[in-house]
Formats: C-alpha cells, sequence, structure tokens
C-alpha cells in the first residue's frame, strides 16, 4: 500500500513524462493521448527488466555507457523537438488536423523517450528496493511485482490526466491561437525534457 501510494504520488507531480501525455492529449485527442501513455507505461517494463538483472547498476558504474545513452536520448528529443518546429499540420485545430498522427506512432514515441532515458532504470533501482517486502520471495520476483504495480497505478493516474487534458483541450481549441501556443508548447516540453536528460545527474 505505501508503494502504490508514494507511485500515485510521483505520476501525480508534475514532470516530463506528464507533461508529455498532457501536450499530446490536447493537440490530438483522448485516444492518442492513451496511446501515449501505454507506450510510456510499457517503456518501464523495459526498466524493471534491467533493474530485476542488476544492469542498472552496470549502467551507473559505467560513465561512457551512460554518457551514450544520455546523448541518444538528448539526439531523440531534439529530432521531436525540430518535427514539431517544422510541422504546420499543429496550427490548424479543426477535426482533420489533430488525426494527423497515427496510435502505433504515438505510442512509440511514449515507448521510445522512455526506454532511452537510463535515468528511469537508475531511478527504479534507488526508489524499488526500499519497498522489497519478502526474505523468502526471489529478489527478481520482487522487482517484478514492484514494476507491474508501478506501471498500473501510473496507467491510472495517467489515463485520469488524459481524460481532463482532452475536455481541456476540446475547450481551448475554439481560441484561434491555440495552435500556435501549442506548437511551441510541445517544442517547450522537449526540449525541457532534452535538458532533464543531459544535466540531471
Amino acid at each position: 500500500i505505501s508503494f502504490i501510494i508514494a507511485t500515485a504520488t510521483l505520476a501525480i507531480a508534475p514532470g516530463p513524462d506528464a507533461m508529455f501525455v498532457l501536450i499530446q492529449t490536447i493537440t490530438y485527442g483522448k485516444k492518442q493521448g492513451i496511446a501515449v501513455v501505454c507506450g510510456l507505461i510499457s517503456g518501464c517494463l523495459i526498466h524493471t527488466t534491467l533493474v530485476a538483472f542488476g544492469l542498472s547498476s552496470f549502467i551507473k558504474s559505467n560513465a561512457e555507457l551512460l554518457l551514450v545513452l544520455k546523448l541518444f536520448g538528448v539526439g531523440y528529443m531534439l529530432y521531436l523537438a525540430y518535427g514539431a518546429f517544422k510541422s504546420t499540420k499543429v496550427l490548424n485545430t479543426n477535426k482533420q488536423a489533430v488525426k494527423c498522427k497515427s496510435l502505433w506512432m504515438l505510442f512509440k514515441q511514449g515507448f521510445i523517450m522512455n526506454v532511452i532515458n537510463p535515468k528511469v532504470s537508475i531511478f527504479f533501482m534507488a526508489f524499488f528496493p526500499a519497498f522489497l517486502f519478502s526474505e523468502t520471495h526471489s529478489l527478481v520476483v520482487q522487482f517484478y511485482t514492484l514494476g507491474f504495480l508501478f506501471m498500473t497505478t501510473s496507467f491510472l493516474i495517467f489515463s485520469m490526466l488524459v481524460f481532463f487534458s482532452s475536455s481541456l483541450g476540446l475547450a481551448l481549441k475554439s481560441n484561434n491561437r491555440f495552435g500556435t501556443v501549442l506548437k511551441w508548447a510541445q517544442i517547450t516540453v522537449f526540449l525541457g525534457i532534452t535538458i532533464f536528460i543531459l544535466f540531471t545527474n
């Protein structure tokens, strides 16, 4: 119960993932927002596996590998920011424009965005051990149990965010300047995540 409460608190707190879900849902709609959430949550399975089998310890102790992963993550975020900058579709807020990305594309964006951030594995490695619950079950089983609880709780919180941000998006789209503001909001979020990955120890 304490782990679920802690996870829910983390998911509710404003952060790069929550902002990414918020902006994508307002831009493209509720179904697309859920696709992003599913991608982000699926990426957590990779990080849970890394933690369960001890690979995140190797990543943390290998400065060169961590740097490569961070640079790859930064490159992908800059690619997404550039794509948002060059896109003209988000400037038009009619019904056709908000469907310009497929569910698979948004799922893939969320998944890649989560997987390429090595800080998630390191965070799991620091967070999960405080909630190990058994002296008889293997650590792998316990880490996977905590991982699935983390994924389930985060999915529920982010799904609620999708619901509310979708309603907010419908209200905002009556404003003619909404598209321009939304475009630069996406770019700002991508650049913010870039800085977060690159400069956070």
